[in-house]
């Protein structure tokens, strides 16, 4: 697989967020900023929306411009400047490192790449292509538990290795569970090899081009962090109660697999194979409405604009369009992205999402439909990470309330009357 050069990669980018820029300069500022006196009074919906859990400096969504940063650097700099190891460790630590701590912080992820054969062995064990492979990213998760004794410290020092551990093995991990389903010898990393390489080899069995690596890397990147989403927050209410890490990040991989959340973008691509071709768009848009069927990749509870992920990935997706596939499928999605943008883009701010394009990206970079929610996986665990040893330094149990709709004072009727 070939793709751009990075030099060229970075000319799309700079190109994305200029015109994000401008298109979104006259938009609201952001809501839910600086310093906070509690307790809060908010209007809470259903599904606990609009309702603030804690404080936090490692992200802000703004979603009335379309705007992400982590640690107050936003998204589109992110993606054309840093690294996926840059960013894990200012989603950890707090700020950028230097060159030194950078380096270190490498060779600890080199360090803790490669994941112990036992649990090698016990996913061949088990009826792995059958099960899906979030499914398998968890019970690795579990095992790799196992293997570490210092579970039993629940200090935010402790909890930092962990995290570091998580980062490191979630990628050799996932791409174990690729090769195992498609009956191949899982790869070992290659300490070489950034982590975006390393994890298009050990999935491929050849080591990319910079190209690819740095797609990869940008998708890494891009799906690092994002407020407070469902996985983020289950991760956080199960280290709440003083559980472990790792406990923790196999919440979050079960609320990650959902299909209203990381399970999306496996979707989007089903969508758009089953619509076909470009002269069924309109006429497949315009029966699901009619039939009030939810399109796939669009729409945001936080994003009344176009999702800063879906502005970076889109172009991405042009990247791999001499693949008839690829541009098939491509074309499809931009012609129902117009169609939805015109209409429910106007009328009630639905826009494209970062599941619209990342699973096109994936499916260019050749990896099969099931394993898309992993890569966010792959990902996310810097978040979720940096997150949850936020919160843990001045950790309070999650304890929301529910109103009671039901009876008071049943009277109980012996079963023999019943």
């Amino acid at each position: 697989m070939s793709v751009l050069a990075p030099t060229q990669i970075d000319d799309i980018l700079a190109q994305v967020k200029k015109k994000a820029f401008e298109e979104t300069a006259n938009e609201p500022e952001p809501k839910l900023t600086g310093e906070v006196k509690w307790p809060v009074t908010a209007e809470i919906g259903r599904g606990l929306e609009n309702a603030v859990t804690n404080e936090t400096k490692v992200g802000y969504v703004n979603g009335a411009k379309g705007w992400l940063n982590y640690r107050g650097y936003d998204v589109f700099n992110l993606s054309q400047f840093s690294t996926f190891e840059e960013t894990s460790y200012a989603l950890l630590f707090g700020a950028m490192p230097t060159a030194q701590q950078l380096k270190e912080f490498n060779e600890k992820l080199a360090a803790n790449r490669k994941i112990p054969a036992k649990i090698i062995e016990i996913m061949k064990m088990y009826p792995i292509t059958e099960t899906h492979p979030m499914i398998s990213l968890s019970i690795g998760v579990s095992l790799l538990s196992t293997f570490d004794r210092t579970t039993e410290t629940l200090t935010v020092e402790a909890e930092t290795e962990v995290a570091i551990k998580l980062i490191a093995q979630m990628a050799t991990l996932a791409a174990a569970v690729a090769r195992i389903r498609s009956g191949k010898e899982p790869i070992e990393p290659d300490k070489d090899l950034s982590h975006a390489a390393n994890f298009l080899y050990m999935l491929n069995g050849k080591k990319p081009d910079k190209g690819a690596e740095r797609v990869m890397d940008i998708c890494l990147v891009l799906h690092a962090d994002h407020g407070m989403n469902a996985s983020t927050f289950a991760t956080m209410v199960t280290n709440s109660t003083l559980s472990d890490m790792y406990s923790s990040i196999v919440t979050g991989i079960g609320t990650l697999k959902g299909p209203l959340h990381g399970g999306a973008n496996e979707q989007v691509v089903y969508q758009l194979e089953e619509i076909g071709n470009l002269d069924n768009v309109e006429p497949w848009y315009r029966a699901s409405r009619e039939a009030k069927k939810k399109v796939m990749g669009f729409g945001h509870r936080v994003y009344k604009s176009y999702d800063p992920r879906a502005r970076i990935l889109g172009p991405l997706v042009d990247i791999f369009t001499a693949d008839p596939e690829i541009k098939r499928l491509y074309d499809i999605a931009n012609k129902l992205n117009e169609l939805v943008c015109a209409e429910l883009g106007k009328e009630k701010k639905i826009f494209p999402n970062v599941d619209f394009y990342s699973g096109l990206v994936y499916k260019a970079m050749g990896i099969e439909i099931p394993m898309f929610s992993v890569i966010f996986a792959v990902s996310r665990i810097s978040g979720w990470g940096g997150r949850v040893l936020e919160y843990l330094k001045d950790n309070r149990l999650f304890r929301p309330r529910a109103v009671y709709t039901g009876p008071m004072l049943a009277e109980y009727v012996p079963i023999e009357k019943r």
